[in-house]
């Protein structure tokens, strides 16, 4: 592999770590309630599969984006 490839590839991996989480963070703020309290504190399990399936989800959309 030569380093254009390599310097490529963690480019678009950090960019699609970035846009992850920014997306994350904005379900985070629209949503009623403070998703990491409810989840932790309170121990929500289906909230944390609500919100597991939703990261699941932006992650694919992010990867198809990116790809």
């Amino acid at each position: 592999m030569s380093l254009l490839a390599i310097g490529g590839t963690t480019l678009y991996a950090l960019l699609g770590v970035l846009i992850f989480w920014i997306s994350f963070i904005i379900v985070d703020k629209i949503s009623p309630y403070k998703l990491w309290e409810e989840i932790v504190e309170h121990r929500n399990l289906a909230l944390a599969i609500v919100v597991a399936a939703k990261g699941i989800a932006i992650g694919l959309i992010v990867a198809a984006a990116i790809h």
